[in-house]
């Protein structure tokens, strides 16, 4: 049975990873979803972390810390559901460094995009914190979408412009 991810269980989900890290380099780990909502300090608790790496060798130990945890860690970030913004790489939150591994809030404003297109309560709940937290400025974030190239979409068959586009409006104009 997998017990709910608190604050206190990802401090310990990022010492594991930090002490299992490969030998060599430096990492970054990014926090998604839930992750990023109980670390930011807006929900108590999650039912799973959301992680994502550039360079999965830092997660060749993951089975053994997710069963040691008994904690439900997936691998996903907001571009698996929905197109990328221009300029997510340098929009990434600092959270701490711990050995070799950097961990980060994911791009905000691609969280919250994907939040907003997914619709569920508990997202949209979400998406009102990192504006009410400062972490997304409503205005950029209408710029960002707009500026998604008409391409981006081919990858997301259940997306298209307009309801991406309207999903955002209808959010921001609640």
């Amino acid at each position: 049975m997998r017990e709910e991810v608190t604050r206190q269980r990802l401090d310990l989900l990022i010492e594991e990873l930090a002490r299992d890290a490969p030998g060599r380099g430096t990492f970054r780990v990014y926090f998604v979803g839930g992750g990023t909502a109980v670390y930011a300090g807006w929900r108590d608790s999650s039912i799973d972390v959301d992680l994502y790496s550039k360079d999965p060798a830092v997660f060749r130990n993951i089975q053994k810390i997710k069963e040691r945890l008994a904690m439900n860690i997936e691998f996903a970030r907001p571009e698996d559901f929905v197109p990328s913004l221009k300029g997510s790489a340098n929009r990434h939150m600092f959270i701490k460094e711990v050995g070799r591994i950097s961990f980060y809030h994911y791009d905000p404003y691609a969280q919250i995009l994907s939040k907003i297109v997914r619709g569920f309560q508990r997202d949209v709940d979400d998406a009102r914190e990192f504006i009410r937290r400062e972490m997304v400025d409503p205005e950029k974030l209408r710029t960002l979408v707009a500026a998604i190239p008409d391409a981006a979409y081919a990858r997301y068959p259940n997306l298209s412009r307009a309801g991406v586009e309207s999903a955002v409006e209808s959010f921001l104009i609640f």
